[in-house]
C-alpha cells in the first residue's frame, strides 16, 4: 500500500466513526423525545440569566421565535422561575398562542402569586378569551397587590364595560385617570359610558 492509499483508508475509517457517532446521537436523541424527557446535554452551555439576556436581545431586535428558544432553553435549566415563565408567556400572548401563553402565567403565579404584572396581564387574557370570572378575580388580586397602577385600573374597567358593569367601570376609569392624567383612553372610555347611560 502507498502512503497516499494508508491515509486515505485512515481518512475513510474517521469519517465512518464520527457518521456512526452522529447516527447514535440522532437515536438517543429520538429516545428521549419519545419518552418526553429533555437532556441539558443538548443544549447550548450558557447559564439561565445569560440564556435571558440573549433572550431579552432577540425579543427587542424583533425576533421572538429566538427569545422563546432561549427563553424555553432558560427554563429547562431553572424551571421553577417565574419571570422566564412570565418572558415566555408574553411572547407566546404576542404570537397569539393564548392558551399557551395562560398555562405560562398561571405556573409563574403557581410560584410567585404576588407578580401584579402577570395577574393583570393573565387576566387581560382570559378577558379575550371571555373567560370574565377569573379575569375579574386576577384584576382584583393585581389591584390588591399593587392599588396605584393606573394601567389595572383601566384594563379592569374595560372588563367591567364588557359586563355592562358601567357604574362601576365609570369609577375604575376614573381612577385610572386620576393616577394618570395623561391616559386619554381613560377619558374617551369615560364619554362613550356618559353616552350610554
Amino acid at each position: 500500500m502507498t502512503l497516499f492509499q494508508i491515509l486515505m483508508l485512515g481518512l475513510a475509517a474517521f469519517f465512518s466513526y464520527k457518521v456512526y457517532q452522529h447516527v447514535q446521537n440522532l437515536e438517543e436523541s429520538g429516545q428521549n423525545k419519545k419518552q418526553g424527557q429533555r437532556s441539558q446535554n443538548g443544549f447550548s452551555p450558557f447559564d439561565p440569566p445569560q440564556l435571558v439576556k440573549k433572550a431579552d436581545e432577540a425579543f427587542l431586535a424583533g425576533d421572538l421565535k429566538r427569545a422563546f428558544a432561549l427563553l424555553d432553553e432558560a427554563n429547562v435549566k431553572d424551571p421553577k422561575n417565574a419571570d422566564i415563565l412570565g418572558k415566555m408567556g408574553y411572547i407566546s400572548a404576542q404570537e397569539a398562542r393564548d392558551n399557551e401563553a395562560v398555562s405560562y402565567y398561571k405556573e409563574a403565579l403557581s410560584i410567585d402569586k404576588y407578580n401584579d404584572t402577570m395577574h393583570n396581564a393573565l387576566a387581560s387574557l382570559l378577558r379575550k378569551q371571555g373567560d370574565f370570572s377569573q379575569a375579574e378575580e386576577h384584576y382584583k388580586k393585581a389591584l390588591a397587590i399593587d392599588a396605584g397602577y393606573d394601567v389595572t385600573y383601566f384594563n379592569y374597567a374595560n372588563l367591567l364595560t364588557d359586563m355592562n358593569r358601567y357604574d362601576e367601570a365609570l369609577k375604575m376609569y376614573e381612577k385610572a385617570l386620576e393616577l394618570n392624567p395623561e391616559l386619554k383612553e381613560a377619558e374617551a372610555e369615560i364619554q362613550k359610558i356618559k353616552e350610554k347611560v
